[in-house]
């Protein structure tokens, strides 16, 4: 794959003097190289990524300068073709995943410094003009409509492979959330969608973030959802500092904690969805 990479890359920017490729196994839904220790080239696996990754190509070009914290910035792209052909590569942000064993390890203050910095950060995304941004928009109404075919799907395709208890518990959070009106009453934004430990990057010698990378699951969505992000990768009282300098803040956590609660089976329906048995078996195995 690394030689067919470099072809690929190589077809669509000749003078791009390629000494080095080096594959990164943590993308799901793409194959991410990168190349002279200086480049990240991502690839969609399947055609759903196609057309994430030319949403994302968008978002990117409209958030540059808009934001404070470092993101990629495509400068090689190639949007229109097929999975595994299509491309974008971007000047690789320096800096490692900010892992929650890292966060434990801090004080409260450098906690609270953190959590400032990265509220900051999502403040500037859901505060963009979304009738500036060429993406689909999602109503709260739609968001209600994608969460009850997310039910629907765990129950046709998961739910055979789950305990009693387990789809119970799943049911009980679902028909509970889409009935509570009051809780579904909000304003879409840009969202990061993907907003987690493997997608902050820091910098560990002087312990602040150096960027935010793959916005494969940015759209405009419930605001959230990111935080919800945070919950699943850091905990409940890291959020809770996180949303004491949200603008409303105390009115967003019940929604996080059921988006939280859906991630382990959006994983193992994935796996179902494209085969991928490790995904699978990840996201099932505590509802077995």
């Amino acid at each position: 794959m690394k030689h067919s990479s470099k072809e690929k890359i190589q077809k669509h920017y000749p003078n791009l003097e390629i000494n080095q490729v080096e594959a990164n196994d943590i993308g799901q839904n793409n194959d991410v190289f990168i190349v002279n220790d200086a480049l990240v080239f991502r690839f969609p696996k399947y055609e759903a990524g196609v057309r994430k990754l030319r949403k994302e190509a968008k978002v990117l070009d409209h958030l540059k300068r808009r934001v404070y914290l470092p993101i990629p910035e495509p400068l090689y792209k190639h949007l229109n073709d097929e999975a595994g052909e299509v491309f974008t590569g971007y000047p690789l942000i320096p800096g490692t995943p900010l892992w929650s064993g890292d966060l434990k390890r801090m004080n409260g203050d450098k906690q609270q410094e953190l959590a400032s910095e990265l509220v900051g950060f999502l403040k500037e995304m859901h505060d963009q003009p979304v009738d500036e941004l060429d993406i689909p928009k999602q109503t709260t109404e739609e968001i209600k409509r994608s969460t009850r075919q997310l039910y629907v799907d765990f129950q046709q395709k998961l739910f055979p492979h789950m305990n009693e208890k387990s789809k119970q518990d799943v049911s009980k959070k679902f028909e509970n959330f889409l009935a509570d009106e009051e809780l579904l009453n909000f304003r879409t934004t840009l969202i990061h969608g993907d907003f987690g430990p493997s997608n902050i990057l820091w910098n560990p010698s002087c312990q602040s973030v150096s960027g935010v990378i793959d916005f494969g699951e940015t759209e405009i969505g419930d605001p959230a959802y990111d935080f919800a992000g945070l919950l699943s990768g850091y905990g409940e009282d890291f959020v809770k500092r996180c949303l004491r300098d949200y603008p409303q803040g105390e009115h967003v956590l019940e929604r996080v904690r059921f988006y939280k609660s859906t991630f382990a089976l959006q994983e193992a329906l994935h796996g179902v969805n494209h085969g991928d048995a490790k995904a699978f078996e990840n996201g099932i195995k505590e509802y077995r």
